[in-house]
């Protein structure tokens, strides 16, 4: 309601100045554009849209993520898989013939026994308390003879969508060949929706109704939802080693927030830009001056940019190296930043107490080294605190997410985001072409 009343003012000043579009602000074509991106990916149809009559017998190809890790056959994290299992529960209840499609890893070149997703047929099995087929392939005759057996309610495992390069280059014949063996298409694979993929976009040109599954469907409504109608105050953490992987997010999130927190590596390309001394932590030589204008920008939206303070400082990269902490106008030559400092941490601590909407996305540290986790332990012991009285918190970005889950929090935040780069690119405003795919309510 409020994009489409802003839009409305933009068109009707521009008509009433007889102003072309062309000649309406950088900015204002930027905010049209971001809103026109929501609107696509907030109005698709779910699978809890979809009657009886529609799935009772049918054939579903769902995409799925089982892209989990490994160690030789046996699965270490299963969080995907698990992630997975509502949507494909409901389409069982209903009667529904289900055929899982995923990737796993990059095979190089055809078939490679280290990436088959039977592992992961095996664990879905013992999750949904019934034998899930592991077909031989994902296209062809093989996979026909085996849906032509199933009956209401089974479930198959397609082999590795990736071991075709047809895939990745979205072949519309390999997509059509993926999608004979099913008479409808969901989506649940938030994690690959940022790719115009065959089984992700290609198949929605052969598969009517094409929807979101549960999963993709919860990631939109609190990843757009949130930032497109946040409680307030609103802040974001923005974290991680590099200013550059992080540009989009942050302007994005300068827009929208009322608190902007920047921790993790790229907190030294910002004091670089304020004048100070970095040691010899990791600085981006070419974006200081845009770290300069990021927070420029921030000063002139008024939203409130909050850098550490003081920081723990390391004489190398090791787990095991000296540390020490010092205030960030201190660092000394030959020392570098692994995390915030606890002063830092508990400032950031009193700037998130009030808000009411935070969304997290990059480490304030190296937490993956137990010396220099404690910044990023101590974020995420706040926002589960934060969650319990009534916060909403989102965790997306893969670091993020496994911070969140060493410090054992991750059932205390509102949400945790399945997706790395697809959560980069929807808090940037982007469209995800696996969802602008689905068909519409």
């Amino acid at each position: 309601m409020y994009r489409a009343l802003v839009l409305a003012l933009v068109a009707a000043s521009a008509a009433a100045y007889r102003m072309p579009s062309s000649r309406l602000s950088a900015a204002s074509r930027v905010y049209a554009s971001k809103a026109r991106c929501a609107d696509i990916q907030m109005v698709k149809k779910s699978v809890g849209d979809l009657t009886d009559a529609e799935l009772k017998g049918k054939r579903v190809l769902v995409r799925c993520d089982l892209n989990v890790p490994l160690d030789g056959k046996k699965i270490t994290d299963d969080t995907r898989i698990r992630a997975s299992v509502p949507t494909i529960k409901h389409l069982m209840s209903k009667g529904a013939k289900v055929l899982l499609s995923s990737h796993l890893g990059r095979p190089k070149d055809g078939p490679e026994d280290k990436f088959s997703l039977a592992p992961c047929a095996v664990r879905m099995s013992e999750l949904l308390g019934k034998e899930v087929v592991m077909a031989p392939d994902c296209i062809g005759d093989s996979v026909a003879a085996l849906v032509a057996k199933m009956n209401d309610g089974d479930v198959m495992l397609l082999e590795n969508v990736r071991f075709y390069k047809e895939e990745e280059k979205n072949v519309p014949a390999f997509a059509e060949k993926l999608a004979a063996n099913a008479d409808l298409y969901v989506n649940d694979a938030f994690g690959t929706a940022h790719r115009a993929h065959g089984s992700t976009e290609g198949v929605t040109k052969y598969l009517k109704p094409s929807v979101a599954g549960f999963l993709l469907q919860k990631e939109l409504d609190y990843l757009e939802g949130a930032v497109q109608s946040p409680k307030r105050p609103f802040a974001a953490i923005v974290g991680g080693s590099k200013v550059s992987s992080k540009i989009g997010v942050i302007e994005s999130m300068l827009d929208k927030v009322d608190k902007l927190i920047i921790g993790g590596g790229m907190v030294f390309t910002f004091l670089k830009a304020r004048g100070l001394s970095t040691g010899s932590s990791l600085v981006e030589e070419d974006k200081v001056d845009l770290a300069r204008s990021l927070e420029a920008k921030a000063k002139a939206k008024g939203v409130k940019l909050i850098l550490p303070t003081d920081v723990v400082i390391a004489d190398k990269f090791d787990a095991n190296a000296n540390s020490k902490t010092v205030p960030v106008t201190e660092i000394p030559d030959g020392w570098m930043g692994l995390d915030s400092g606890a002063a830092s941490t508990k400032m950031i601590q009193d700037e998130l107490s009030d808000c009411k909407t935070i969304i997290w996305n990059g480490p304030m540290g190296v937490f993956e080294f137990d010396k220099f986790a404690a910044g990023t332990t101590g974020i995420a012991e706040t926002l589960a605190q934060l969650t319990g009285k009534g916060a909403i918190t989102i965790i997306g970005g893969g670091d993020s997410v496994a911070a969140v889950e060493k410090a054992g929090l991750a059932e205390k935040m509102s949400h945790i985001s399945t997706g790395g780069g697809a959560s980069l690119e929807l808090l940037e405003g982007q469209v995800l072409p696996g969802v602008a795919a689905l068909n519409e309510k």
